[in-house]
């Protein structure tokens, strides 16, 4: 399936932002639009239920927001449990990866032992599929794969290694993403913006939140 018309949908803007994981990127994107094209999307979330069906999942988990949606599209077409991840950002967090994805006390239990597919929208630096993953494994799910329309870089492909997992994304683009301390946009004194901060009902996200 050629991923053109997928690209075509993705809506963003350059410049110097702080993502959610505390990484700084040159590129923001609309996501929270992307998703609301549902017909446009279909035949790509489709393919990717199709994809993640391969692994013998048996649920499919996605964080809040963006993540949950597609979550949600592909339980249904492949008739599995879906579930999904909330996010915490503790007020005294610092440093990468300070926000916090948990699975509600209602899902806990029937999670244990369960092939699971974790979906996002898209991955970048991962804060969010970083963090249900954790959350999963704390309540015996067994993870197996990941999935988004979109995955940015290589960091995703990097956590899917590290943990044994699958990568399935339609669409696959180059992003430039830095840790503060060898951001290239702070060493030329450009402004940074923390996009995390927008509010989720406007949000544009460059990574999964």
């Amino acid at each position: 399936m050629t991923t053109e018309p997928l690209i075509k949908l993705l809506a963003g803007r350059s410049g110097h932002f702080r993502m959610e994981s505390g990484y700084h990127s040159e590129r923001w994107f609309e996501l929270d639009r992307l998703l609301a094209q549902r017909e446009q999307l279909r035949p790509f979330v489709t393919e990717l239920a199709q994809r993640l069906a391969a692994h013998r999942i048996e649920a499919v988990c996605g964080p809040m927001t963006g993540g949950a949606q597609l979550a949600e599209q592909i339980a249904d077409i492949l008739g599995v449990e879906y579930w999904f991840t909330e996010r915490f950002e503790p007020a005294e967090a610092t440093g990468l990866f300070p926000v916090r994805y948990t699975m509600p006390a209602t899902l806990r239990e029937q999670a244990r032992g369960k092939r699971v597919a974790i979906v996002d929208d898209a991955i970048s630096a991962g804060s969010a599929v970083r963090g249900t993953h954790t959350d999963l494994r704390a309540c015996g799910a067994r993870p197996v794969a990941m999935g988004a329309l979109f995955v940015f870089g290589q960091p995703a492909e990097r956590f899917a290694t590290e943990h044994g997992l699958a990568l399935e994304a339609m669409a696959r683009m180059s992003f430039g993403v830095w840790r503060p301390d060898e951001c290239p946009l702070c060493r030329a004194g450009l402004p940074v913006e923390r996009v995390s901060d927008v509010p989720s009902e406007t949000r544009a996200r460059g990574e999964a939140e």
